[in-house]
């Protein structure tokens, strides 16, 4: 099996669609009344969800109109948000094929047509030099250890003087982790990086670094308030990574806050420029 099926076989759902439209009926939404609001929970598979992705965003300054890519969009979710929230056209790229099928019909649920979201590696991006005019990503890079190559590929398709924002979870100090976890069922998938080796990779590939932000305390504090609001409702939302992860969903969300605690990862934010 290639590294890739692997990594797209750990995400599978097979079923994903009908989940969510299934949580719709919880929620008394449907199709036609969903929002990008209600549809968060699930649409944003990293530390925080749209808190963290507000923190990261604010960074970046997109403006109106600009093309933003979006590496590694998952659902798509990110990439709804930020066309909606500042008016962009917004191209998002996954390995995980049931990821994009379904999030593209979350996209014509919305009636957003500013979002394209393709299938493919983000090692081998399919865009021309110097078409966006922004770029994130939201904890892809543990599955990728390649980093290097990645980042080229990203500088590659910016434009000049404009800026890549990471928000990954990262290597804090070494020591065994706990499997499994959202990203990977075992270490063979999980290749993750420090900070210190993000930033070389990523001026390497030609970047000038302009912040870094350790998230740990937010991440602590996160899954402490998201337990005690899951304990208050008896149980949780409709909608959340449960639907995403299925049965597994518990026992991987424990051994990363398990990791966390123990100072082994942390998600962290990158902000770089293309010069």
């Amino acid at each position: 099996m290639s590294y890739d099926k692997s990594v797209s076989d750990h995400y599978l759902h097979g079923n994903l669609l009908n989940a969510i439209k299934a949580a719709l009926v919880a929620l008394d939404k449907t199709t036609q009344t969903v929002t990008i609001e209600d549809l968060a929970p699930v649409d944003e598979f990293h530390i925080g969800g749209r808190i963290a992705s507000d923190h990261l965003l604010e960074q970046m300054r997109f403006q109106k109109h600009q093309h933003i890519l979006d590496v590694g969009c998952g659902l798509g979710g990110a990439a709804r948000y930020v066309a909606s929230q500042y008016k962009t056209k917004v191209s998002g790229i996954d390995l995980t094929a049931e990821y994009i099928e379904t999030g593209k019909e979350l996209c014509n649920w919305l009636n957003l047509t500013n979002v394209k979201l393709i299938q493919g590696s983000a090692l081998d991006l399919p865009f021309n030099e110097n078409t966006f005019d922004g770029a994130y990503m939201l904890h892809v890079g543990m599955n990728i250890e390649d980093k290097v190559s990645l980042f080229k590929q990203i500088y590659n398709v910016l434009k000049p003087g404009t800026s890549f924002g990471v928000y990954d979870i990262m290597r804090q100090k070494d020591g065994e982790l706990t499997y499994p976890v959202p990203w990977a069922t075992t270490n063979s998938t999980s290749k993750l990086a420090t900070p210190e080796q993000y930033q070389k990779a990523l001026t390497d590939a030609g970047f000038s670094i302009k912040t870094i932000n350790n998230r740990h305390e937010f991440a602590i504090q996160f899954f402490q308030q998201l337990k005690a609001k899951i304990e208050a409702d008896g149980g949780p939302p409709p909608l959340g990574l449960h639907t995403l992860m299925q049965q597994s969903a518990a026992g991987k969300v424990k051994n990363m806050i398990e990791n966390i605690g123990n100072n082994l990862i942390a998600p962290v934010e990158i902000i770089a420029e293309k010069p």
